[in-house]
């Protein structure tokens, strides 16, 4: 009896082994994959408490999640020659459990170095502008890689591929700041000629409707005199009429003018000429008569008295001697030069000859 109670605890405790080794329990986000010595069976259990035999069976399970693998640091040459390095990540799932555990060893290490190829061989067909500010087409371009050599053979999908940072030189980060500062600079310059453009329009527009009504001008003055005296000022400013400014500026040039040519011409009258050498007459030069607006009565006309033959300078001595303008005997040259000088009139002389 007792033999018999010991066998049925030893079978116990064996199927209870048994039946430990033959339950697998598969999770929601798993399936699994069963193979018998060896060989893949056809069915993939799905989740739940699933039975298999506890000899000969073994089974596999894969994760269904979108998994995220981040891809190192790559250095590359962007089509227009410019060194970089470029970092990414790749979310990617398994949509096959057989050809993900059977086709290929290690799925993600082989989506990693498919990741990074891919990387380097998208970024060497782009240039640098197209790769900082079309960041969509080469995500697109990327995915579409990955895909071909990934989801048919290996049973794995690449859902989403996306470029995290991008290093670049720091010659090549100072020569695009100066770029973006003289583009900024450049709208700037554009926006403000843009506004004196229409502010020029506008003032244009609103000059000619006051000069259509005078009294516009006029109420835009009393306005300007209200805004200014809200202020508190002691101070109040009136606008003055440009037009009266170019009056008074046109009688200015007009009466200066005519004055300087009479000083001018009364400077020109008191003027002594300096002495001649004997038997040479220097004669007075002509003064023009002024001009006389035509009469409505036609009128002879009256000749001007010819002026008076200026007097003749005494001649020189035969004992070599000069004479100056006044009769006195001088010596060399510039006795002669300093005597004429100072028959020359001086401002003085001008003063009273335009006085009197």
């Amino acid at each position: 009896m007792g033999v018999l109670i010991t066998v049925l605890a030893v079978l116990a405790v064996a199927g209870l082994v048994l039946l430990a080794l033959s339950v697998r329990n598969v999770q929601q986000y798993e399936k699994g994959v069963v193979f018998r010595f060896g060989r893949l069976l056809p069915d993939i259990r799905g989740p739940g408490l699933r039975v298999i035999r506890p000899i000969g069976d073994r089974m596999r399970k894969v994760s269904v999640q979108t998994e995220v693998l981040g891809i190192p640091p790559q250095g590359s040459i962007t089509a227009d020659n410019v060194t970089l390095t470029v970092d990414a990540v790749v979310y990617f799932k398994v949509i096959d459990p057989v050809k993900a555990l059977v086709n290929v060893r290690n799925y993600p290490a082989a989506v990693s170095q498919i990741a990074q190829t891919s990387l380097r061989s998208v970024i060497g067909r782009a240039d640098l502008d197209t790769l900082l500010s079309d960041r969509d087409h080469i995500n697109a371009e990327l995915k579409k890689v990955m895909d071909a050599p990934t989801e048919e053979p290996w049973g794995l999908r690449i859902e989403r591929v996306e470029i995290k940072d991008i290093a670049l030189p720091e010659s090549m980060m100072r020569s695009m700041s100066k770029q973006a500062e003289a583009e900024r600079e450049r709208r700037a310059r554009v926006i403000a000629a843009d506004g004196e453009f229409e502010a020029s329009q506008r003032l244009t527009d609103a000059a000619a409707t006051m000069a259509d009504t005078p009294g516009a001008l006029q109420l835009r003055l009393l306005q300007t005199v209200v805004d200014v005296s809200a202020e508190k000022n002691s101070t109040l400013v009136m606008p003055f009429p440009v037009e009266m400014l170019r009056f008074f500026e046109h009688q200015s040039r007009e009466t200066g003018g005519a004055s300087e040519g009479r000083v001018t011409h009364r400077i020109s009258r008191t003027i002594r000429r300096p002495a001649a050498p004997t038997g040479v007459v220097i004669p007075e030069p002509a003064v023009p008569a002024p001009a006389v607006p035509a009469p409505v009565i036609p009128a002879p006309v009256i000749p001007a008295p010819a002026a008076p033959a200026p007097a003749l300078a005494p001649p020189f001595s035969l004992s070599g001697e000069r004479v100056g303008s006044g009769g006195k005997r001088i010596g060399g040259r510039a006795e002669v030069a300093r005597e004429r000088r100072d028959d020359w009139p001086t401002r003085k002389d001008a003063e009273e000859s335009l006085n009197g």
